[in-house]
């Protein structure tokens, strides 16, 4: 038997993501996005339902993930998450036992243009940021490899 455990997301970063540094000093980003669903409320109307997830994203080897999310992404940005969930539990200073489930992302794509809203901007090998998946880093000197995976046009998203 198989297991499978990932997730999919595309929604709008409801605040700033804040980066930080292990002790080991790796860099690691926390942030949330808000997605929307429509879903018929308690009295049968059709109502919008908007669902919170809070996202980490580390940098791992090459791969500077967590300081390209913190770098180029704002409040209200676009964002596609892709990761895994995970669910953490530890006992607070209060002595009370907490519970935390995250998405530990593999990868994030921007997807608001440069000049769109949001503060995000568009990732692909064009722009001088190599995706996450690349290996690349954010700089502008590192385009990404020619055999990177594109970015796809919002547009074609046929939801």
């Amino acid at each position: 038997m198989s297991n499978l455990n990932k997730a999919l997301l595309i929604g709008r970063l409801t605040k700033d993501p804040e980066m930080r540094y292990t002790p080991s000093g790796t860099a690691v980003t926390n942030f949330s996005i808000a997605t929307n669903r429509w879903s018929s409320g308690p009295d049968g109307e059709r109502k919008e339902f908007t669902d919170y997830h809070n996202i980490v994203a580390y940098n791992a080897g090459r791969r500077n993930l967590a300081e390209i999310v913190a770098q180029y992404t704002r409040k209200g940005a676009l964002v596609y998450v892709e990761g895994r969930i995970q669910t953490r539990s530890w006992e607070g200073q209060d002595g009370q036992k907490r519970r935390t489930t995250e998405i530990i992302a593999n990868d994030v794509q921007f997807l608001d243009s440069r000049s769109g809203g949001g503060g995000g901007g568009a990732t692909g090998a064009g722009d001088g940021m190599a995706r996450s998946r690349s290996g690349g880093g954010a700089s502008d000197d590192v385009p990404a490899p020619d055999d990177a995976p594109r970015d796809v046009d919002p547009d074609d998203i046929p939801f």
